[in-house]
This record gives structure tokens, sequence and C-alpha cells, in this order.
């Protein structure tokens, strides 16, 4: 063998000696290559995602904040970043919550336009109540909600620009109106443990099972409670309830005391204003946003653990959406149902409460003529949820008797001291026997009119109150000196006159077919108003005068006695108007207990 063939050999067993010795090392070096690309591979993916997925089936394009938003076909409003998914949705990472909203004050309050006394103080540009034209949109093409209202949470970088933020006022309002109007899930810290812990998650099995023990606990109360209320019997002791006004005294005492002890409430914090935590204290809707106002600072039935809650409180404002979102003579709803149909699926998917009863135990109060309308592209809020409405109409599919909540309509003027100017004269000093002055719309008011404006001296009706008319009597002077004060509604059952002739000791005419009275799952309307069928308005002075004295009597002198349950406070008092409408929600919330777990 030559010489330089020993050479060779000789490097190459050199070589595979080295190989031998450093075998292990070499293996680890190839292991921390393969980890570090594949490491990179996964942060590739993750900063640059597909513009499409199973379970998101939107397109995205990157901001300049580097947040990522959805690109939907054209729209007039891009209403919301959060998008409802056909196919099953995996369990949502869980969000910490927001801070609290801060309460409202009085300067901080929307201001409201001053109406006159005597009109209608409807809403400016008000749409046709046409019914063809009805802005419903009842389309057939809506994107399905899956039961589990899966959707998807777009992360936002919290250091987003003010003038960017979806819940600013945009004085365009429609087809330049921001694409993610209120819905803020910013990046939060993970501190608040307990609220975190509320979140789904898909691998909390343990904390689950804790979490549908205490929701069996609360229906267990509620049931105790339910049982009691209708064992209850006897004449009650209180001098602050008089008999004759209610359906039955024994079992309304029974169930305000329960619901004093017993019932709580859990605000859900997500949303900013304007559309959320806030709303008009003056003006014909000032009861949705005295209720949201004075329940935002109640420490008897509000929890801020949801575990104890009996039900939960959804805090938007129908008044301010319409304000903010609806383009006027659009005659399109549309915009304001998907806004409202993405909160509601926002909260199911952040946290387990409304799904395990699809909504039952969830409410909110609106007493914009809109508000039942507003829930329609969500069949669960439409359907399920406790809804306290001013526009109570028993012909409609969206209010249901027994569960829902007929709310009073009440025209405040002041935010500091409402309302003013209650009492009128006594029933012999009331020389009118019936009154009524308002626009003309509706079917039921230019009826009226037409049978009895200037045909009768003892009927003082008229449109808008003549300045001839106004000069010796003002509007408020009328009702304090009539017997009987005219109700018809307006463009919908509902008319803040019912509460207005209350608060001035008159009795009211209520005309409004399929109309609910308010707080009626208590109060017996019969014993302190009148109701009118609107074919009998022809009739109306005779059904008036076939009136005995002493019934009139009786009547006023409860108008009197039911005043209290009317009246807002800026500190509530017991019975007072914050009160019923708290107590009609857990009086109604006790009825559909039982069904509440079957659907649940």
């Amino acid at each position: 063998m030559y010489p330089s063939n020993l050479t060779h050999l000789n490097s190459i067993s050199s070589f595979m000696g080295f190989l031998k010795r450093w075998e292990k090392e070499l293996k680890r070096i190839i292991i921390a290559v393969a980890l570090a690309a594949a490491a990179c591979s996964l942060y590739h993916s993750w900063i640059n995602p597909p513009t499409t997925s199973l379970w998101f089936p939107y397109s995205f394009s990157r901001t300049q904040s580097s947040s990522l938003s959805p690109v939907l076909p054209p729209s007039p409003f891009q209403v919301s970043e959060f998008f409802i998914s056909g196919a099953p949705s995996p369990a949502p990472a869980p969000v910490p919550a927001t801070s609290a909203e801060s309460i409202l004050d009085d300067n901080g309050t929307p201001s409201v336009a001053n109406y006159s006394a005597n009109s209608d103080m409807e809403m400016a540009n008000r749409p046709s109540t046409d019914k063809s034209e009805n802005p419903l949109q009842r389309n057939s093409s809506k994107p399905a909600i899956s039961d589990n209202s899966g959707i998807e949470i777009v992360n936002r970088s919290s250091t987003t620009d003010k003038s960017e933020d979806s819940f600013q006022r945009n004085s365009n309002k429609g087809a330049n109106y921001s694409a993610n109007p209120g819905i803020e899930i910013a990046n939060r810290s993970t501190t608040d443990k307990s609220e975190n812990s509320f979140q789904r998650n898909s691998n909390k099995g343990p904390s689950r099972s804790k979490g549908y023990e205490e929701f069996l606990k609360r229906n267990q109360e509620l049931l105790l409670a339910k049982k009691e209320i209708e064992n209850s019997w006897g004449v009650v002791d209180d001098p602050d309830l008089y008999g004759p006004l209610y359906h039955n005294v024994s079992k309304f005492k029974k169930s305000y005391d329960l619901m004093e002890k017993i019932f709580k409430v859990y605000i859900y914090r997500e949303g900013q204003r304007p559309y959320f935590h806030t709303a008009a204290l003056k003006g014909i809707y000032a009861s949705e946003g005295w209720f949201m106002k004075l329940i935002s600072v109640n420490k008897q039935f509000v929890v801020t653990d949801p575990r104890k809650a009996h039900m939960f409180y959804l805090p938007y404002s129908v008044y301010e959406i319409v304000q903010g979102m609806y383009v006027p003579d659009s005659h399109n709803m549309h915009p304001l149902q998907l806004f409202l149909r993405d909160y509601v699926n926002m909260i199911a998917a952040k946290y387990p409460f409304w799904n395990r009863t699809r909504g039952l135990d969830h409410f909110f109060v609106a007493c914009h003529d809109w508000g039942p309308y507003t829930t329609r592209e969500h069949p669960d809020l439409m359907k399920n949820a406790v809804k306290a409405l001013c526009n109570a109409d028993l012909s409609e599919e969206y209010f249901v008797l027994g569960k829902d909540v007929s709310l009073p309509e009440t025209n405040l003027h002041s935010v500091r001291q409402p309302p003013k100017r209650l009492g009128g004269n006594s029933a012999s000093q009331r020389s009118i026997l019936a009154f009524f002055a308002g626009n003309m719309h509706g079917r039921v008011r230019p009826v009226l009119l037409q049978y009895w404006k200037d045909k009768d001296d003892d009927m003082k009706i008229y449109e808008v109150l003549p300045a001839r008319v106004a000069k010796k009597m003002s509007y408020a002077q009328h009702m304090k000196s009539s017997k009987y004060c005219i109700c018809p509604m307006g463009y919908e059952v509902n008319s803040p006159r019912l509460v207005e002739a209350i608060y001035y000791e008159c009795v009211p005419v209520i005309i409004a077919d399929n109309f609910v009275h308010p707080l009626n799952e208590v109060l017996n309307w019969n014993a302190f108003s009148i109701t009118v069928a609107e074919k009998d308005i022809p009739k109306l002075k005779d059904i008036l005068l076939n009136i005995p004295e002493k019934r009139y009597r009786s009547m006023q002198l409860r108008v009197k006695k039911v005043q209290k349950h009317f009246i807002w406070h800026r500190n509530p008092l017991r019975y007072d108007i914050f009160h019923m409408i708290l107590h009609s929600i857990w009086f109604n919330r006790l009825n559909q207990i039982e069904t509440l777990e079957t659907k649940g």
C-alpha cells in the first residue's frame, strides 16, 4: 500500500473518531437548531395571520395601530368588531374585565331638547309609522346566530388614538360611522382575579362546576321566595300601602319584603359612553336614564360578584343609540339591531351567565319607542330576556305578558328635583269634565279631535293648546282643574300623559287598545283609572257622565294614593318608582323561574 493511501486512511479514521467523540454534542446542536426554526415559524404565523380561517371566515387588513380589523362587504354602517361565526366556535380565551364605569353626574347628562308642556315631545326627524315602511328589516338573509353565541374578539391596541375610539359620537352619523361603535375590548391587565375568574375557559372544569352550583343555589332561593309569596295571606298592616290600589296587597307586601331581603343584580361593566352606562335624565325618555343612574350607585341590590346575582342588567340606552346611530329619515333600524346583537354576543362569549339560560335571567330597560324593535337580530334577547319597555304593546310579538315589564313613561323637566308641581284641585273644585291637548300623530288622536274638538263645552279637546287659551289657563292648570284627563296613544301605545295625570291628581282615561298598563303585576288600574276602547271614542262623554259621583271621588282619592309609586327621587324611597320597576322585574323573574330551569 502506497504511503499516500495510508495517510488518507489515517485521516478518515481520525475524522470518524472525532465524530464518535462529539456525537452527543452534535445531536444537541441539531435539536436546538430545529427548535429555533420552529419557534421562528410560530412567531411569524402569529404576527402575520392567514387572511381567512375555519372559525372566522372574514378577511383582515392591518391598521396603522397594528391591530387587526375585519374587512366586510360595503355597508352604510360597519357596526362592530365582533362577528358571529357560522361554524361552532372554540372557547374564547379569557379577557379581563375593564374598570368600573364612573357614576353619572347631573352635569354630564346628555341634554334633551326642551319640549312644550302641551305637546307629545316626540323626537325630531322621527320616521313614518307606516307599517309598510317599518324599518325592522325582517330580512331572511340575516346572519345565523348559534346557540353558543360563538364570536371572535379582535385584540385592539390600548394606545389607540381617542379620535378613532368607536364610542365617540360621530357628527356624520351614518356612512362615516366608526366600524367599532362601542364594544371595546382593549388589552387589559390580568390582575383583577375576581373578575378574571369568570371568563369562559375551555380548561376550567372545577370552577365551572362550582359556578353551576352557585347558579342552582340562586334558583333555589327564587323558588323558595315564589312559594312563600304564593302562600301569603291575611290583612297587611302597613300604613304606606292602601289596599284597594293592588290586586293582592298581602302578596305584594310579601314579595316586596323578600325582594329587599334577597334580590341581587349584577351590572355588566363592558361598554363605553354614550351608548352604555348613561342616558338622558330629562324629557319623555327619562325613565330609562333615571333607572340606570339609580341602580348604578345602589348598594342594596347590586353585587360585584356575578355568581351571587339572580339577574343581570344590560346597561345600554336605546335613546342614546338612536341619537348616535340612526340616520334621520332613512327608515333603517338595522344598524342598531346589529350593534345590540354584537354586544350581547360579546357578553355571551366573555361570561358563562348568558348561555346557561339563553338570557332568561337578563334584563334591560328602554323607554324609547324603538326599544323592542332593536332586539330583533338576536332571537334570545327578543324572546327570553326580561324587557322593561314603555312601548308595552300586546299586539306585537315583542312584549310577553307575565315576563316583560310595562315601564312608566315619565316626562321630567328638572334633573335636580324630579318631579315638580305635583297635586291639583280637590274633587269638588274640578270644573272641566275632560281635557286633552297634544300633537296629532298615531291612529287615535285624529279620531278624538274629529268627534270632540270644539263640539262640547264640557270636553276641552284641543290639538296644541291655543295661545289664547294658554294665556288664561296653562296646560298644567287644565289638568289640575279637570275631572278626567284623556290619555290617547301616540305613535305607539304609551304616552307620558298617563303619569302626568297622576301627578296632577286627575283620573286618567286611557285610550290605547292592547296597551299593558305600567306596573300591572301589582297595581289594579281599574281602581283609579278608566279604560275606553278606541271604537268607543264617539261615546266618550256618555261613558264619563255615566260614572257615579261617588265612584269618581273614590278614584280621584286613589290617584292621590298611587302617586308615590310614580315619583323619582335622587335618593330612592321605599315603594317609589325605582323600587316599583325593580319589583316588577323581580316579580316576573319569579314567574319564569320554572321555565328558566327547563330551558337552561
